[in-house]
């Protein structure tokens, strides 16, 4: 595997391999990998003859209260899992390189950004939108692989590719839990042994949610209100649980068919995320 920290050094490597025919697929993270990023990474080898990764940070998606400076930074270790599960190259900026100077432009997609975490987290997905923006002009692959945990950010990219005519696939990953059902996140370590016992119940409030749903429920905001109750009865802050519509992210009722139900909650300062997603019966 290979490994660069400018763009100049990247687009050359992706300039040999178009040269050949070969097609790319792009897993852009935050680092500190878990088995859900090393999945991503194996989808993507199945879908393209060239995978490449990156590992940035994003300043610009953190809140001035959130996490940036003690997110956890595990370079070598996560250079040599992509080593390891057959990434051909490791993108590895510095914040100057991807933003070299002060940016006047933005990039913003109206409506879902300031849905759920956007409502809480105001900025973050402007941020989001901005770096994979970027990061997509700098490698622009054929394939963009996301996880499906960030359901809400891998809604926000599919519609700001859309929008924008980015010429790549964007792709969703199914989430990768632990043998308990939490999300695999890097933010999981920030948990306590105690907090580790109780994070599996917002994958099982999800659960529940959904299978009430599915056996007829018909008032949709006592489903949600029903799981806010088991995450605060469990020890969680709640910070939203929310019945929706696939195609908008919008609150979601009887005729909708395609649905997901999205949480987000605090043990103690770590902020989890999850979701459901699944199709209703035809009347």
């Amino acid at each position: 595997m290979q490994t660069v920290d400018n763009v100049a050094e990247l687009r050359q490597i992706i300039r040999q391999w178009r040269q050949a025919g070969q097609s790319i697929g792009f897993v852009p993270t935050m680092g500190n990998l878990h088995a859900g990023h090393i999945h991503l990474v194996e989808t993507t080898k199945t879908q393209a003859d060239r995978v490449v990764a990156s590992i940035f940070v994003n300043p610009t998606q953190f809140g001035p209260n959130e996490d940036f400076d003690s997110y956890p930074r595990t370079e070598t270790q996560d250079t040599e899992k992509l080593a390891a599960c057959g990434a051909d190259l490791l993108f590895l900026p510095g914040v100057a390189e991807i933003y070299p100077r002060a940016s006047q432009t933005r990039v913003s997609v109206a409506g879902l950004s300031a849905l759920h975490c956007g409502a809480s987290r105001p900025g973050h997905f402007d941020g989001v939108a901005l770096v994979v923006c970027k990061l997509l002009n700098m490698v622009q692959p054929d394939w963009l692989l996301m996880g499906e945990k960030d359901f809400q950010q891998l809604a926000l990219i599919r519609q700001m590719v859309a929008d924008l005519n980015i010429p790549v696939t964007v792709q969703g990953v199914a989430t990768v839990r632990e043998a308990d059902g939490l999300a695999m996140s890097s933010r999981n370590g920030y948990l306590t042994e105690l907090q580790r016992q109780t994070a599996p119940a917002l994958y099982r409030a999800l659960i529940e949610a959904r299978d009430a749903l599915l056996a007829g429920a018909a008032d949709y905001r006592a489903v949600e209100d029903g799981g806010k109750h088991a995450l605060r009865a469990a020890g969680f802050n709640v910070d939203y649980f929310s019945v929706c519509r696939i195609a908008d992210l919008q609150p979601a009722g009887p005729g909708d068919t395609e649905l997901v139900v999205l949480a987000a909650a605090k043990l103690g300062s770590t902020r989890l995320i999850d979701n459901v997603y699944f199709c209703m019966p035809s009347a």
